[in-house]
């Protein structure tokens, strides 16, 4: 049988050989592609998170994905630095954490990244004095409030958006990479978005998606710095995720809640050095990959001007 085959390849032309060739070769990548992808999904288990240290540092943790990693962590055993604006919200998160794992030892500092930012640093590193921080979750973000063209975007939204999407993400890096460095170990998780990476472009969206840019590229750098030292950098990409900021009430298959997210979210820190970590949205990102450029820009504009559309009646109704 093999030497019939065999024969019949012999006997055919050279330009069919090598056309046999490239497909076989393009099949054996795809197979291979789909059982890393089972793997690191389904198979692959997540690292033991108290080996980086038994403290873990989320900023913007009282709403959506942030307050989500403060219940994950918990239950995995680290005590939580809280960082957020509002004392008030940051105290029922920890009452709520501790209701549940009571042996959770937790610091709330009150930082409002987009006001002195600086002062809000310092409080950071007094309150990290001392502490095996080992896990840095960089969540804080802001977005608009919807879509809007980028003329249309006031000065205080363009601050907020390049002050606290950039500048605090830095800065709070910046307070908490030395000790990790002295220690030689240390997780950093930086929340992108499919905004900036999975899609082409974000129209009506344009500074946050830009921003997201940065934290991705920054990330990557950070990656590559301080991977010889011990310390995992890792820019995490979600897509929809059902929260606030992206206003969506309800979780389905596509778009899962922030619960969902950050059980899947704590299975890849220290892994990859970008990825996007629940795995439906891996199907959405190949989906776009996989279509011209210029038919997800079209099909995105007319998405967000529907948006803008909602947003403008809402302030119309507001003004009323």
């Amino acid at each position: 049988m093999a030497e019939c085959i065999y024969h019949q390849l012999k006997s055919q032309p050279t330009w069919i050989l090598i056309l046999l060739s490239l497909g076989s070769i393009s099949l054996l990548k795809l197979s291979f592609s789909i059982i890393i992808w089972v793997y690191v999904n389904f198979i692959r288990p997540g690292k033991n998170l108290k080996k980086y240290g038994s403290w873990a540092l989320i900023t913007g943790p009282t709403d959506g994905i942030g307050k989500a990693f403060a219940f994950q962590l918990a239950r995995k055993g680290l005590n939580l630095v809280l960082v957020g604006r509002n004392p008030d919200k940051l105290k029922e998160v920890s009452e709520s954490i501790k209701s549940k794992s009571g042996s959770t030892q937790i610091k709330n500092v009150v930082v409002d990244f987009s006001g002195d930012l600086d002062d809000g640093v310092s409080r950071i590193k007094e309150a990290i004095e001392g502490l095996d921080v080992g896990l840095l979750i960089n969540n804080v973000g802001v977005s608009y409030p919807y879509a809007r063209f980028f003329h249309e975007v006031d000065e205080k939204l363009l601050s907020d958006l390049i002050k606290v999407n950039i500048e605090g993400t830095t800065k709070v890096t910046q307070a908490v990479l030395p000790a990790m460095v002295k220690r030689k170990k240390g997780a950093i998780v930086n929340i992108g978005s499919g905004a900036a990476i999975v899609i082409p472009s974000d129209p009506l969206y344009s500074v946050y998606a830009a921003t997201k840019a940065y934290v991705d590229q920054f990330s990557r750098c950070l990656y590559v710095e301080y991977k010889n030292s011990g310390i995992d950098v890792q820019c995490q990409v979600p897509l929809y995720v059902a929260t606030k900021m992206a206003s969506i009430k309800r979780s389905s298959f596509f778009v899962p809640s922030t619960d969902g997210y950050a059980r899947a979210a704590l299975r890849w820190i220290g892994y990859e050095p970008r990825c996007t970590p629940y795995w439906p949205h891996s199907i959405l990102w190949a989906l776009a990959n996989s279509l011209p450029e210029s038919a997800i820009d079209a099909w995105r504009l007319k998405f967000c001007l529907a948006i803008r559309k909602r947003g403008q009646l809402k302030d119309s109704k507001k003004i009323e």
